[in-house]
């Protein structure tokens, strides 16, 4: 089979889906690739070390697509403003693609009806399930620990104060307070970052024992009023609450947001929008110059407004809603996606073929379209059908 590796064209995208390193197991494996000249620059990966590997060196994206059975990216498929084409235009039927597709939110459904229109069969990252045989598969995982470490340090570098307690020859300041919702990977790796800059930490999570892995990071619990068996679904995760329930926990958080000078927003429900945690009301409330990163982005977000793929001022109060945070880090999180792309690939890839077994939880939960149909059941859902 034919994979292709071409250049990401998300907005200040460094990461690439392939490091050269991963390049060279595939070619052992028996697979040919072609990789885009420079889609690796940004990644510090440069093309003569794939060449090395033995990857194809192919001139734009084009080729790529047209060429491969299997594409393997880092976002979902866009809109290319240098050709003035989207990459689903590029692809064709019965072709693989493996990426962070994101289909449950909203600001991608057109881009999923499109794809299956075109006949490709989408694959998602953020579908693979969190259990233990698909660890080394799981890219969201590793994603979110470079967006937690990552997401802290673009909070500290927006707030106009220092991070811990200082003591000066003027006198004392007081260290910032930071509240992580959501306490995931993602939302641990915020903790531990936010606790190792000196900040006073709290964390928020409808999920007992979340909320009890925060406690051991030093982090105070603010208590969000969800029963547990309302709060958690298969496999540990959060589960979608009903809107009531919604309402009481904005209502348990929000003396709490007040006070905050970081709310790192990290609350997610697998193959789901995000759940709406922060109103605009609450963000009127908070204290000017505070600031809210919500690496929930891609699925909607946690707060009602953050600016999509963007950092924005509003009412006082810094958004950040940048998407690709992991790409800020990119030697690491290349290195990690990359990984994680291999063992997927060598997964579903079974002598030679593609072979998604529908009685597999990794295959069903993965799968966003075939045959022409959206079948992902979260992405219907959210699309109303």
């Amino acid at each position: 089979m034919i994979i292709g590796v071409p250049k990401e064209i998300m907005h200040e995208e460094a990461r690439v889906a392939a490091s050269p390193e991963a390049v060279a197991k595939y070619v052992a494996d028996g697979f040919t690739v072609l990789f885009e000249k420079g889609a690796g620059e940004g990644a510090f990966y440069h093309d003569e070390e794939y060449a090395k590997a033995g990857a194809q060196l192919i001139d734009g994206p084009k080729e790529v697509y047209d060429r491969s059975d299997i594409i393997i990216k880092v976002k979902e498929p866009l809109f290319n403003e240098k050709l003035n084409m989207h990459e689903i235009d590029m692809m064709h039927k019965g072709q693989y693609i493996i990426t962070f597709i994101h289909p449950a939110s909203p600001v991608n459904h057109d881009m999923v009806r499109k794809m299956a229109a075109q006949g490709v069969i989408g694959l998602t990252l953020d579908g693979v399930p969190r259990i233990s045989r698909a660890q080394n598969l799981d890219a969201l995982t590793s994603m979110s620990t470079c967006a937690g470490y990552k997401g802290i340090l673009m909070a500290a570098n927006d707030v106009a104060s220092f991070l811990p307690q200082m003591f000066t020859a003027v006198g004392q300041i007081q260290p910032l307070k930071v509240m992580v919702i959501g306490v995931g990977v993602a939302g641990l790796q915020a903790l531990a970052t936010a606790k190792r800059l000196g900040a006073i930490t709290y964390a928020a999570d409808i999920r007992p024992a979340a909320a009890e892995q925060a406690t051991s990071l030093g982090a105070k619990i603010v208590e969000t009023g969800v029963p547990a068996e309302l709060a958690i679904a298969e496999g540990g995760y959060a589960k979608h609450l009903p809107e009531e329930w919604l309402i009481k926990e904005r209502e348990a958080l929000k003396d709490a947001i007040k006070e905050m000078d970081i709310v790192f927003c990290s609350a997610l429900v697998p193959g789901k929008i995000a759940p709406i945690i922060i109103t605009e009301e609450m963000v009127k409330e908070m204290k000017p110059g505070s600031v809210i990163v919500d690496i929930s982005i891609d699925q909607g977000g946690n707060c009602a407004i953050t600016p999509a793929g963007k950092r924005e001022v509003k009412h006082g109060v810094v958004l950040e809603g940048i998407k690709n945070i992991p790409g800020l880090l990119p030697k690491s999180s290349t290195w990690m996606f990359s990984q994680n792309m291999y063992n997927l690939v060598k997964y579903l890839v079974k002598n030679g073929q593609m072979h998604l077994d529908m009685e597999d939880e990794v295959c069903r939960k993965i799968l966003v379209t075939q045959d022409g149909k959206v079948v992902h059941e979260g992405t219907l859902e959210a699309m109303g059908q």
